[in-house]
């Protein structure tokens, strides 16, 4: 629902000047539709300079000055996780709608409460998980959810980098959480996570994993496995989703073929199927075939996360990335931090026993030549998260 005596156009205030907050503002102030009306931040100087000598937008430094104006509609929040709660919290219950980056909340439990208060509240809360909005990962969601790549059967991905080691989290807190909310935007209707074992090492005496690797077990019987590490000299991003008729192969850090489909795997034939002259010998074939490489958009995916924004506040809808999604990304992370104190025991996963609801929205289309929002609202370029 709309803020009572919202305008056509939505005005939105961006909390937060540091890393990602600049980001932010360039792509509201590029996207028709919204109006950037603050740049808040505790340090008023930096977001004037982020703002530079000649904008119109207003700054402040305090969030409460910020909602009381009524031409803000919507707040975005681009700072440190442990304020992610009372500020979200803040703006909802002043009837805003808000975008706040990942995680949702430092735990579940302050998760639910944001969702529960949304929904009352009658606002959209929407997670910036960046990843889901990318062309390669809306092919890969459309792909595996129309069953050309058949049953699903393993996820696998690595991010690792030499990163900069974060003083409050570990690195699954960190990193993870990008290839838990790519997991849960692509995965099909009948498979869910369930329970999660992890595993983690801090060989540098940082006080917390550095290197960690997880691995969630699907409704299915699949599993996912994520290996995420912050001491790795070479950069690696790839994500391979494997099926029971073809495989994807997703290079984030190759900007010729990022994404490959290969009808390359191992067919099992029952024994029933074979001949007497064949049956005794092995029932394993493997299938070679042609590897495809999609065309795909070019287009800078927080433009379209402030887009999908915009839009579900227009049309009254919840956005791909809702507060449910984020919720269950929070489930994820909670259930791997158990197992890690386990010393990588499978830890279930709390408020995941069946399938989350569908997507109510239009399935956002990679492809070039049939862009669901005109091009003059998505930018240029990928942004690097």
């Amino acid at each position: 629902m709309r803020v009572e005596g919202i305008s056509p156009v939505t005005g939105i205030a961006i909390v937060g000047a540091g890393y990602w907050g600049p980001n932010l503002v360039r792509n509201v102030q590029a996207t028709p539709g919204v109006r950037l009306e603050y740049l808040c931040d505790i340090d008023i100087e930096r977001a004037q300079r982020v703002l530079g000598p000649y904008s119109t937008v207003r700054t402040s430094s305090s969030i409460d000055e910020v909602l009381t104006d009524p031409a803000v509609h919507a707040v975005a929040i681009a700072t440190p996780a442990g304020t992610h709660f009372e500020l979200a919290m803040k703006a909802i219950e002043a009837g805003r709608h808000v975008l706040v980056e990942k995680p949702l909340a430092p735990t579940y439990e302050e998760g639910r409460l944001l969702v529960e208060a949304a929904d009352r509240r009658g606002v959209v809360l929407m997670l910036d998980h960046t990843y889901v909005y990318t062309p390669p990962v809306q092919h890969i969601r459309t792909v595996l959810r129309s069953g050309e790549l058949g049953d699903l059967q393993y996820l696998d991905s690595v991010r690792i980098n030499l990163g900069l080691l974060q003083p409050d989290i570990d690195v699954l807190w960190d990193l993870a959480p990008h290839d838990l909310s790519i997991f849960d935007a692509i995965l099909p209707e009948n498979a869910w996570p369930v329970s999660v074992a992890a595993q983690g090492s801090d060989p540098v005496g940082a006080g917390h994993a550095c290197v960690a690797h997880l691995t969630v077990r699907l409704s299915n019987d699949a599993l996912a496995h994520v290996h995420v590490n912050w001491l790795s000299p070479v950069k690696i991003r790839t994500m391979v989703v494997g099926g029971s008729r073809r495989t994807i192969v997703w290079n984030d850090l190759d900007p010729v073929h990022r994404l490959a489909i290969h009808d390359r795997g191992v067919d099992l034939r029952s024994s029933d199927e074979l001949g007497p002259d064949t049956r005794g010998r092995t029932i394993v074939s493997y299938r070679t075939g042609d590897t495809v490489i999609p065309a795909l958009a070019n287009q800078e995916a927080l433009r379209s996360v402030v887009v999908e924004f915009a839009d579900a506040i227009a049309q009254g809808r919840a956005p791909l990335t809702d507060g449910r999604s984020g919720l269950r990304v929070l489930a994820m992370l909670e259930a791997a931090s158990a197992s890690l104190a386990k010393d990588g025991a499978t830890v279930p996963i709390r408020g995941i026993g069946e399938a989350p609801p569908p997507y109510q929205g239009p399935e956002p289309d990679p492809k070039l030549d049939d862009l669901p929002i005109e091009a003059s609202r998505r930018g240029r370029g990928e942004v690097t998260v």
